[in-house]
């Protein structure tokens, strides 16, 4: 680490008055179900819904006058955006930002509204990596600042300020999960709380489709994903930043991964049981919890929900992956006898008491015979599958498991 000092504290001073001080909340059915006195860390409830307002004011309000007076740049997948825009509206200076075209239209929105006319949105690439290219080569022509998501100093000390307000409220506080994208508040968070306590666990959590953290940490430096998956939006990147991989490296005890499914069912689960709204990365924290079970158990928790703007329009797509993960959902290939009678055959006689068909739909030939069927089936329980799959085979009919081949999965669903 460089000899760049971080100093939490003025950044708190700094941010006060700015960014809310979100609640610490204690939830009775995780600390029952893991044995733990476990806390939210309501990140999803600042200002912006993300913790990224910390981050990205912390740095803009220690910019010089010249520097204000050009404006600042960002590349953000959406939180980092709306940190930016509230910044730039607080502070009165110009912003452009930029950010992947497939950002979902309710953080675009958001994005507008906190920058109050005084941003511009652009809207380029793929992923994150790729409108951040853009983003650089536009400040660099323009001559203006541009505003790192998260590897800067600065940045990673406003992140930091989460951990400040942990302790503040919960002293002895022996556990923390924090999900990683780019890894700012892992870095900056982890830094301040092993300050305050070396004996801490401190526990990262990404996406298993976007290890970018993991895989730095089994290479010894910031390595390239080729391909990520992207469904975990504020924490799918392809490259963790050099200073939050050195600080990471430094503070984080355990590394972990969590399938994006899992994500989606502590999202429905979180909306359906307690009336939070988060994201898909506000989620990795609790969906995590399984796996570190024994780790917590009879410890003081944390859990930061680093965000929570989730597009409404996401939901049917989230319930879909969580049916998925859990087995209570399964695609098939179907190849129904040329006899009459024969679907009549399959709802009677195949499917048990608690299965109903979702989806239904011939995949047609040249023929003038029909081909077989693309068949989505929803279970009541997934131990029911293997005794459908017994009677398929019982009435002979000829099946495709889509579900165990992604490539047909993907094409055909």
């Amino acid at each position: 680490m460089s000899d760049v000092k971080l100093d939490f504290q003025s950044a708190s001073q700094r941010l006060n008055g700015v960014v809310k001080h979100t609640p610490l909340e204690y939830h009775a059915g995780l600390s029952k179900a893991y044995h733990c006195e476990l806390y939210l860390k309501r990140e999803d409830l600042q200002i912006v819904r993300s913790y990224k307002l910390r981050g990205a004011f912390n740095m803009i309000s220690q910019l010089t006058a010249d520097e204000l007076s050009r404006g600042v740049v960002c590349a953000s997948a959406g939180n980092h955006a709306q940190g930016v825009a509230f910044s730039c509206n607080r502070m009165g200076i110009k912003g452009v930002i930029f950010m992947p075209e497939i950002t979902p239209k309710q953080k675009i929105t958001q994005t507008e509204m906190f920058g109050n006319g005084y941003v511009e949105i652009i809207l380029v690439g793929d992923t994150f990596d790729d409108c951040l290219i853009e983003a650089l080569s536009y400040t660099q022509a323009h001559q203006m600042t541009f505003i790192p998501p998260f590897d800067n100093y600065r940045v990673i000390e406003g992140q930091g300020t989460v951990a400040v307000e942990i302790m503040e409220d919960l002293p002895g506080t022996e556990v923390v999960i924090m999900p990683i994208g780019g890894g700012g508040l892992a870095a900056g968070a982890g830094s301040y709380l092993k300050q305050q306590n070396p004996n801490i666990l401190l526990i990262g959590v990404e996406p298993e489709g976007a290890p970018s953290m993991l895989k730095a940490f089994e290479h010894g430096g910031p390595v390239s994903l080729p391909d990520i998956n992207r469904f975990v939006d504020g924490a799918a990147v392809k490259t963790v930043g050099k200073l939050t991989y050195e600080l990471c490296r430094q503070v984080l005890d355990e590394m972990l991964t969590v399938a994006e499914g899992k994500v989606c069912t502590t999202i429905l689960k979180l909306y359906n049981e307690d009336a939070i709204v988060v994201e898909p990365a506000g989620a990795l924290s609790v969906a995590v919890l399984e796996a570190c079970k024994d780790k917590i158990k009879g410890k003081k928790v944390v859990c930061v929900v680093s965000g929570g703007n989730n597009d409404i329009e996401r939901m049917q797509e989230i319930k879909e992956k969580s049916l998925l993960y859990e087995g209570l959902k399964h695609y098939f290939i179907i190849k129904f006898p040329q006899r009459p009678g024969a679907l009549k055959l399959f709802v009677n006689n195949v499917l048990g008491p608690g299965d109903d068909i979702t989806r239904f739909e011939f995949i047609k030939k040249t023929s003038k015979e029909s081909g077989p069927a693309l068949v989505g089936i929803e279970l009541k329980s997934a131990g029911d599958y293997p005794a459908l799959l017994k009677r398929m085979e019982e009435n002979r009919f000829e099946v495709v498991e889509l579900n165990k081949d992604q490539t047909l999965f993907e094409f055909l669903v």
